[in-house]
């Protein structure tokens, strides 16, 4: 997809995010939601906790392969918490924002808050550039056709059928989440580094000392598996559909900041079921325009936005679910067959 012909004409105007930015302070959408973010705390706080409630009174019993399934949706809602606390849509400072990250990610789902931070800082920052994104760096999937004419043996195979292999991956996505946290305690820049390994630690011994101790051996691996395996499908599922499938960036593109946000973004449609079920993530667009701006606000921002790149003639790309992830398996497939 060419960048060029989706921005045209794209005359570099430093002031559009200024006078974009305006209109949202105007209507004071950058405003802080502590109502509504106290009760959505409480809310998913009770499903998590209601969850493990739920897996000591079944006991050891194969509904709790059930309670697996729900605690994976719950785990899932976690993560989207911490992951406003890192943009400080909760917060304007950073030490109540850093110690729900670190509660939310470290503690409860064994992500760790520091090592997210900095790969989700470089992301937001040149979204889907082909060499300074991590999200699209080369790793078990392809993004471009060249890092797939790199692969060799089985990694070529992998790339080639990566289309049809996206969605049993994701399973495997949850573990890869909590290996990358731990590998990353050695080098990622992180704040609080001893801290974070030691919350780590304790939500690994606790989640495997409760689940074994509850659990037979066996059915106790059957539970982490439909626990870890959903949650990596839920999580891979949230973030999937906000950029695979749209313009890659090189060095060339010179975009300015609106243009390199909302060129290379896409927004979700679905209503407040989708909302919940990814997080605000469906809102890709105004998140990557207005990080910090309060999740409930996405919603309220999006006419403001929509309205100004169409006076300006910035394609807005916005489609349903089900579109979305075709486009990105699309785009999987493309990368991964290069021209022989």
């Amino acid at each position: 997809m060419s960048v060029g012909v989706l921005a045209e004409p794209a005359r570099k105007r430093g002031s559009d995010y200024a006078q974009l930015s305006k209109r949202v302070n105007a209507a004071g959408l950058m405003a802080r939601r502590p109502g509504w973010y106290t009760a959505k705390i409480a809310f998913t706080a009770a499903l998590f906790i209601g969850g493990w409630v739920a897996f000591f009174i079944v006991g050891n019993s194969w509904w709790q392969l059930l309670v697996g399934v729900f605690l994976a949706v719950a785990t899932t809602q976690v993560a989207f918490l911490g992951h406003d606390a890192g943009h400080r849509q909760m917060f304007r400072t950073r030490r109540p924002s850093e110690v729900t990250g670190l509660i939310a990610g470290n503690l409860a789902t064994g992500l760790s808050y520091g090592w997210w931070m900095d790969k989700h800082t470089r992301h937001h920052a040149n979204p889907n550039h082909e060499d300074e994104d991590p999200d699209v760096g080369a790793g078990a999937l392809v993004w471009t056709q060249e890092q797939a004419l790199q692969r060799r043996g089985f990694g070529r195979w992998l790339a080639r059928w990566q289309a049809y292999l996206f969605f049993p991956l994701l399973t495997l996505e949850g573990l890869n989440l909590h290996y990358a946290s731990f590998r990353a305690l050695k080098d990622t820049p992180m704040r609080h580094r001893r801290l974070e390994a030691v919350l780590l630690v304790v939500h690994l011994a606790v989640y495997l000392g409760v689940v074994f101790t509850v659990l037979s051996p066996g059915l106790a691996l059957l539970f982490i598996a439909v626990h870890q395996g959903l949650w990596g499908v839920y999580m891979g599922c949230s973030f999937a559909p906000n950029h695979k499938g749209m313009p890659m960036l090189t060095a060339e593109d010179d975009l300015d900041y609106l243009r390199k946000q909302v060129l290379t973004s896409r927004n979700v449609r679905g209503g407040r079921v989708v909302d919940f079920t990814l997080g605000g993530l469906n809102y890709q667009i105004e998140h990557h325009l207005f990080p910090s701006m309060p999740r409930p606000n996405l919603r309220k921002v999006q006419p403001i936005v929509r309205e100004f790149c169409t006076e300006r003639g910035i394609a807005y790309e916005e489609t349903s679910l089900v579109d979305s992830y075709g486009q990105a398996l699309r785009h999987l497939h493309e990368a991964g067959n290069p021209p022989r």
